[in-house]
């Protein structure tokens, strides 16, 4: 999992995610319900790239997020990339190991 610091990290991102599917954390670092959310993604095994983003510590590259994305913010906020644009999204307590593989499951079949 690789922490995004910057505009340039995040267009990288958005690049790559034209070649393949990745995902995108906006985590804040205050919250609880982040916190589990953080740790639920980081525990989740997969081959899909996983990024995220400290909000509190990068407020312009979250608003470039959510201006590209056009998703209104929230944080905890999960999106599956691909092609530049959220595949998939989910937010605060929704975000969690079983829930993840069970859109990349239904995203598949």
């Amino acid at each position: 999992m690789k922490e995004l610091e910057t505009i340039q990290d995040w267009q990288a991102v958005l690049e790559q995610s034209q070649e393949q599917r990745l995902f995108m954390l906006k985590h804040s670092t205050a919250c609880p319900v982040s916190v589990a959310a953080l740790r639920e993604f980081d525990e989740l095994v997969t081959d899909i790239p996983k990024y995220f983003l400290k909000i509190q510590h990068h407020r312009p590259v979250s608003a470039e997020i959510e201006s590209n994305l056009g998703r209104r913010h929230e944080s905890p906020q999960l999106f599956l990339l691909e092609d530049g644009k959220a595949l998939w999204e989910a937010t605060h307590r929704a975000i969690t190991k079983s829930k993840i593989n069970k859109a990349l499951e239904e995203l598949e079949g």
